[in-house]
């Protein structure tokens, strides 16, 4: 079972369909990661315009900005306080704003650059993880109006009690999402680095495919297992308010993967959509404790839980590597005995038409049985099985896996436009 705090999705003003044309473009760090890339931005975001469309770009901080504000911090103090870090680490993202704003007006064109608060993005009061709670997007609509490109900066807002508030890692793609779905968009461009979403890591499975299209739920489950393509907040809150999604590449034209409702097209392509894994989970294992004590105490120490298993006394969950020293200490605090395991990484097979196609489970075992690998921990859903397996043997399950279900094969693009 996948758990995940979801937002308290606003009804979102301008939740009606917006004017014909309307695009909300996001680009990430590695997108505006120097000059040269911020004026490579304007130009696409100027096509855009040119050829008819009212257009928004949400902005990320250049490269490794936010790191390096992060890391500025933690020189000056190792407990920053939470607001004044946010107040920090939301300057990248104004910082990219401002410099595109420049290089489109250089271009001829009219640009606006507007923080998260100016745009209308109001969250709730938690400082580093806060929740989109409205949007009012009354400043960007005047602005669009007067034929301007609207530049927002990403990852922020202004909370309840006006603040600066910042939404987590991958806040920008929850950004747009939000801003399409308040302004009616057509639909939501998120570039990146990759030129969409692949059947399995390109590192990993060289002949993987790119997907034509994929399921929000798809999205969700390899969003969840480990495909660092697209935030898991963004995936929900689009499925939630049927914002169609596309992945591109902002360094070519090619065609992107779009992220849309479930299409019986994309099933008669192919049962599996990808083979995704992760080495930065960690697998807890609790005694003398309820299920309710546990979960409460980790979700007020602000801990995301993935896997949950109980077998007797003993509860299984997994969780973020990154959040290992929170969940130490509030286990702790519980005063129960457990333990961690550090030296397993999850691989996991997504796809939607396994609810309606037996033996996907019997063939992926089989795969692994094949290679020596014993899964720890299994964990399914209607369209996900994710084994955790030894680090050491990831990478050789994934491309077993891949080969096994044709994921290189031709069908299993889903193109079907």
């Amino acid at each position: 079972m996948t758990t995940t705090d979801y937002e308290n999705l606003p009804a979102v003003a301008g939740d009606a369909p917006g004017p014909p044309g309307t695009v909300v473009m996001k680009f990430g760090g590695s997108s505006v990661a120097d000059t040269d890339r911020i004026k490579a931005v304007a130009r696409r975001v100027v096509a855009a315009r040119e050829g008819g469309n009212r257009v928004v770009a949400v902005l990320s901080a250049m490269g490794d900005t936010t790191d390096e504000l992060v890391r500025l911090a933690r020189a000056i103090s190792t407990t920053p306080a939470p607001r004044e870090l946010d107040m920090l680490i939301s300057v990248g993202e104004r910082v990219s704003c401002a410099l595109a704003a420049m290089a489109i007006h250089d271009l001829g064109h009219e640009a606006i650059s507007l923080t998260g608060s100016q745009a209308g993005i109001v969250t709730d009061t938690v400082h580093g993880r806060a929740k989109i709670v409205d949007v009012r997007a009354r400043r960007i609509h005047e602005a669009l109006d007067q034929d301007r490109i609207v530049l927002v900066a990403g990852f922020q807002g202004v909370s309840t009690a006006y603040d600066v508030t910042t939404l987590g890692r991958g806040g920008s793609n929850l950004t747009a999402v939000a801003l399409a779905a308040a302004l009616g968009a057509d639909a939501c461009e998120m570039y990146t680095d990759v030129e969409g979403v692949f059947t399995a890591d390109p590192r990993i499975v060289p002949n993987a495919r790119k997907l034509h299209a994929v399921s929000y739920e798809e999205m969700l489950e390899m969003a969840a297992s480990g495909a660092k393509v697209l935030q898991l907040r963004s995936v929900e809150f689009a499925r939630s308010h049927g914002v169609k999604l596309q992945v591109r590449s902002s360094f070519s034209e090619a065609a992107g993967t779009w992220i849309r409702e479930e299409d019986e097209r994309m099933l008669e392509k192919a049962i599996i959509s990808g083979v995704t894994h992760t080495l930065e989970e960690t697998v807890y294992r609790v005694e003398g404790v309820a299920l309710a004590r546990l979960f409460d105490a980790l979700s007020d120490a602000g801990v995301s839980v993935d896997t949950i298993l109980q077998t007797s006394a003993e509860i299984v969950f997994s969780g973020p590597t990154s959040e290992a020293a929170d969940t130490s200490a509030a286990l702790d605090r519980l005063g129960v005995a457990w333990s961690a395991r550090e030296d397993l990484g999850k691989v996991s097979l997504v796809g939607a038409g396994m609810k309606s196609h037996p033996g996907v489970a019997g063939k992926t075992f089989a795969t692994l049985a094949e290679l020596g690998i014993a899964p720890e921990i299994v964990n399914t859903s209607p369209i996900k099985i994710a084994c955790f397996v030894d680090r050491d043997c990831v990478e050789d399950a994934v491309r077993a896996l891949h080969a096994a279900f044709e994921l290189d094969q031709e069908e299993a693009a889903r193109a079907h436009e």
